[in-house]
């Protein structure tokens, strides 16, 4: 079996109620607030976990970004009077790690004119870019993002990422990383000049959780 990692965006109205399946996933309040398990999540708190679960809106509804860990090809459609989903991206995990995994969501700051010099990470994962904007170089292209644009590291392949340079910027992310890697790094530079650098990015933790599969 594939596995693919998919990025939804969840708009829920006051009162709205959402069940979802039990699988591998993040969600990430943008606005707003949610109710997990009768824990109140808001704007920039994240719920993880592996356990079918029903998101439930506050007073002034909210705004969600779900990540799912599924089977490539899976439907997985959400329905509820007051929700509206939408897919933002989904991708085959082709080059996941051997061995145990781990489930790791952070967001990532730069600031104005700030950069990830050249490198790779050690598992595959989706960026969402949240505030600001940014150039991801790899693979021979460069491609701009605003707030709102998703995108696919595969993690092996080489990225240099250019932060706007007359604003912060800040993106979200989850990887699907050896499970070894809990509470370290999984970035590695590629010109050896990079790794004495300073870097500008800063990283905040949201999830570093094993994966069940």
């Amino acid at each position: 079996m594939h596995l693919a990692l998919r990025l939804c965006e969840d708009v829920l109205s006051n009162g709205a109620q959402m069940d979802l399946a039990g699988r591998a996933r993040m969600i990430f309040v943008v606005h707003g607030a949610i109710e997990i398990a009768g824990r109140t999540f808001k704007d920039e708190e994240a719920w993880h976990g592996q356990d079918g679960v029903r998101l439930a809106a506050g007073p002034a509804g909210a705004t969600c970004w779900r990540w799912d860990l599924v089977a490539d090809g899976a439907d997985d459609p959400v329905s509820g009077s007051g929700v509206m989903s939408r897919e933002k991206l989904s991708c085959r995990l082709d080059t996941l790690p051997a061995g145990d995994l781990l489930l790791r969501g952070d967001t990532v700051a730069f600031p104005p004119g700030g950069c990830a010099y050249l490198h790779r990470h050690q598992g595959p994962g989706i960026r969402c870019l949240i505030e600001g904007g940014i150039r991801i170089d790899t693979n021979g292209r460069s491609t701009s993002y605003g707030p709102g644009g998703a995108w696919f590291e595969s993690g092996p392949e080489p990225v240099f990422a250019q932060a706007a340079a007359d604003r912060a910027s800040r993106f979200i992310r989850v990887m699907i990383l050896p499970r070894a890697l809990i509470g370290k790094s999984s970035i590695a530079y590629i010109n050896e000049d990079d790794k004495a650098k300073p870097k500008s990015q800063q990283y905040r933790l949201l999830a570093d959780a094993p994966i069940a599969l």
